[in-house]
């Protein structure tokens, strides 16, 4: 009887997840927009092959734009082992950082759960080679383009972001650089032009996140007609 119980439960489990899953996939460019979210609790398993994520990432270095066609965005993509290997790494680091035992016992725990979980994380960095490129061949603009490259990572950023959440993952973005810098180019031989942005662990997610208060828009838009 006990058995039939668990096995009852954990058929609706699966059908959740099976309806979660299809929720997100059958979703449209518009719609990926709007539910994209922040998922803290991921699995470690992929619904796609790992070359059709490789090819998501491919499609965002491709057709994403950057400002002068710097195409000055470069990623890594950690799975397996190296995934869990760069919030081993993160997770030392702030061990020597966070005051109290009690306090990193609570970023253990998010790192774990949140994290280290998930299937693969994606690395944003920029090419600051390009970047001061530009500068010396557009010196009108040298300020400027510093501010340029983030706004062309943030590109990069939403498009892989939604386009992982339409094939399924929930991600979210974090950043721990510039902590984890020295010893993610060590660990990973990233060339020392790179600039770390942000980090997004992925994975298939357990549960929908909570809904977000969006302010208003009164005094986000100005038309002018």
């Amino acid at each position: 009887m006990l058995l039939k119980v668990a096995l009852y439960f954990c058929n609706i489990k699966l059908y959740k997840f099976v309806e979660l899953i299809i929720a997100i996939m059958s979703r449209s460019f518009k719609e990926a927009l709007e539910h994209r979210r922040s998922y803290y609790h991921i699995t470690n398993s992929s619904p796609i092959p790992d070359e059709e994520l490789r090819g998501i990432l491919e499609f965002g270095l491709q057709h994403v734009p950057s400002a002068f066609n710097s195409q000055s965005t470069r990623i890594v993509l950690l799975l397996g082992e190296n995934h869990k290997k760069l919030w081993m790494i993160t997770k030392e680091i702030l061990r020597q950082r966070v005051a109290s035992a009690d306090a990193f016992a609570r970023t253990e725990a998010k790192i774990d759960t949140s994290f280290a979980a998930g299937y693969g994380t994606v690395l944003f960095f920029e090419n600051m080679a390009v970047v001061k490129k530009l500068q010396a061949s557009f010196p009108t603009y040298k300020d400027r383009f510093p501010v340029w490259a983030q706004q062309t990572s943030a590109m990069h950023q939403q498009a892989i972001w939604s386009m992982l959440e339409d094939v399924g993952f929930g991600a979210s973005l974090q950043h721990y650089n510039p902590l984890i810098d020295k010893k993610v180019e060590e660990e990973w031989g990233i060339n020392p032009d790179w600039e770390l942005i942000a980090q997004m662990p992925f994975g298939v997610p357990l549960q929908l996140p909570e809904n977000k208060a969006d302010s208003s828009l009164e005094d986000k838009l100005i038309v002018f007609d």
